[in-house]
């Protein structure tokens, strides 16, 4: 038997390679099919950052499949909840939606040395995210 999600999340960041792939990939292993999960790039670029790819594997998780994506507004209208990573005022805004703007450092340029703190942090803002969501479910 299954539901329709819970919810949906959609992750912007600029260049939708990094931050916000990190992000869908680890709420998509720890929700499961119980929340949908887009993700999207103001200005997104030509392929995912390798060391996100590689700094996820390590974690058991394969973002290699993902390609960045533009950001549109039928995508934001779709979600839930709008989580942008340094896009600025880049995403539309429409009422009813949840916006949150995670502060997190760019992983651009930088060796998966300097992506597992950054992969560290967004995996613990996203088990905070689905304890969110599932407390307002069973509000």
């Amino acid at each position: 038997m299954s539901s329709a999600p819970l919810s949906s999340v959609l992750f912007v960041c600029v260049h939708n390679a990094g931050r916000s792939q990190m992000a869908a990939g680890f709420l998509s292993h720890l929700a499961g099919d119980r929340v949908e999960v887009r993700s999207a790039g103001s200005v997104p670029g030509d392929q995912v950052n390798p060391a996100a790819v590689e700094a996820m594997e390590e974690v058991g998780i394969d973002i290699s499949a993902a390609k960045p994506k533009v950001l549109t507004t039928e995508a934001v209208q779709a979600s839930d909840y709008v989580i942008t990573m340094g896009c600025g005022d880049a995403c539309p805004i429409f009422p009813g939606k949840k916006y949150l703007d995670w502060a997190l450092e760019d992983p651009a340029g930088k060796g998966v040395e300097s992506v597992r703190p950054i992969r560290d942090e967004i995996k613990a803002r996203i088990e905070n995210l689905i304890a969110e969501i599932d407390a307002q479910q069973e509000a």
